[in-house]
């Protein structure tokens, strides 16, 4: 199979019909038996496409001419679509996209797995399908990637988001819909501030340079945090930036810089220094408040958040006599939303400063039956645990993509617990997961919710019943 396709790199095939989408935001066009993924494309186009890499079963390829435009088509509102890597599927309409998320998670089911999904419900879409994050990460760059159409000679710094598969090449960003417009509005003034202060933006080859990333959050009530990430020991630079940053906007309510100097871009292992304002912000969910400090963890949408928790709360049907272990529980959100509802809720998580915000969000709440422990699940969650805290009746377990691991799913065999509501972003490895449990379990509900317009990435929840 792989010299059939190999042959044909670089060839242009005429008038396919796109017949399908596929898998991580691609659609499907075939050529004769072979199948072609191909980004930026909707079901119902007609398309000249040119091939441009291949796998051992099928070819890659882009679109180099639309014949004919499919009624899902709609036109793009980011000026930056096609060339930056997020949002692939906003060319396509909001219902189509959920209708798409729709059979990703039938698909992963009764295709992947063979596993039939009489009980599928229809997918929650988001009410805001724009401005709909609260968190976004920028990266400044002195190698910024050049559009085959600016003239020689352009400004080469940047401050916007990685190109695909480049890590050296950053896309200036002039305005992403994805965060409130404050977000874009506080990385240009970086930005511009940076260039009038003279100062040097990354280069990721050399790793050189002193401006490095950039943190902009915010929570529903309209407060807003900054972390700005440099890459020199020289505080003064930085701060004469955050002292111009929240002098222009007075919404910045928390603000941090991060000296990096270090070949890689993570912080956490990085001390915080606070420039200015709160050490956190606070959002709520329905009754609850969250503390968010800049590296803590928190639903990038939240106000679909609530929708996904309510889902999980829903299927687990507390009466206040149960005992809920929530496995992989991060910060503690769907912890303390269960915990309302439960006897007692053990939450298990290995990031220590997770557990942190945990502990200290149990007690913004005021909430004293929830216990939560830090450590590797697939140790922690063991004989020794369940004597401490006693058998569950309900278990939630919202691993992150690659699933649970086998001794995870051992002993929820062994437990036996009443109900496992299981929350996935990745419904091919829930589904394989699943299937496992299948042993002992019925499935009876199984819910997407869209937490991510515009992109492939749907959560899902299934509801499954001890025999």
């Amino acid at each position: 199979m792989a010299s059939k396709i190999k042959k044909y790199y670089g060839h242009v095939f005429t008038d396919l019909v796109v017949d399908a989408a596929g898998a991580e935001g691609n659609c499907i066009a075939r050529f004769e038996t072979l199948v072609i993924f191909l980004p930026y494309a909707a079901p119902g186009d007609i398309v000249d496409v040119k091939i441009v890499g291949f796998k051992k079963r099928f070819m890659l390829g882009e679109i180099v001419a639309i014949k004919k435009a499919a009624p899902e088509r709609v036109e793009p509102k980011c000026e930056h679509f096609g060339v930056c890597g997020g949002c692939k599927w906003q060319h396509v309409n909001y219902a189509s996209q959920l209708a798409w998320k729709q059979q990703v998670v039938k698909d992963a089911f009764t295709r992947m797995h063979k596993i039939d999904v009489p009980m599928l419900k229809p997918i929650i879409g988001s009410n805001q399908i724009f401005e709909y994050r609260n968190k976004l990460e920028y990266s400044f760059s002195e190698t910024r990637w050049i559009l085959p159409e600016e003239p020689e000679g352009v400004s080469k710094l940047a401050a916007g988001f990685h190109i695909p598969g480049r890590f050296d090449k950053i896309l200036d960003i002039n305005a992403c819909h994805l965060q409130e417009d404050l977000s874009n509005q506080i990385r240009l003034f970086v930005k511009n501030k940076a260039i009038e202060l003279g100062l040097t933006f990354y280069h990721p080859r050399n790793q050189t340079g002193y401006m490095r990333n950039i943190i902009v959050r915010n929570t529903t009530k309209g407060d807003w945090m900054v972390i700005l990430i440099v890459g020199s020991e020289d505080e003064a630079p930085v701060v004469a930036i955050l002292d111009a940053l929240t002098q222009k906007f007075e919404a910045i309510k928390s603000c941090f810089y991060i000296l990096n100097t270090k070949k890689n871009d993570t912080i956490y292992d990085l001390p915080l220094h606070l420039h200015s304002g709160e050490a956190f912000l606070v959002e709520t969910l329905h009754d609850l408040d969250f503390k968010i400090r800049p590296k803590s963890f928190f639903q990038p949408n939240g106000k679909q958040a609530h929708a996904l928790y309510q889902v999980a709360l829903d299927m687990a049907h507390l009466t206040g006599n149960e005992i809920v272990y929530d496995l992989y529980c991060g910060t503690g959100t769907i912890s303390l939303f269960l915990a309302q509802k439960a006897k007692k809720v053990v939450g298990i998580e290995s990031v220590p400063q997770a557990i942190e915000d945990a502990n200290e969000n149990a007690a913004l709440n005021k909430i004293t039956n929830a216990h939560f422990e830090v450590g590797d699940m697939r140790f922690l969650f063991n004989d020794a645990l369940i004597a401490k805290y006693g058998k569950p009746d309900v278990v939630v377990t919202d691993p992150p993509r690659i699933g649970m691991h086998n001794d995870v799913i051992n002993q929820l065999l062994a437990l036996e617990p009443q109900k496992i509501v299981y929350v996935s972003c990745n419904p091919g490895t829930q589904a394989r997961d699943v299937q496992l449990l299948l042993e002992k379990y019925d499935l009876a509900d199984v819910q997407p919710v869209d937490m991510f317009p515009h992109t492939h990435h749907v959560e899902n929840v299934v509801l499954l019943n001890k025999k």
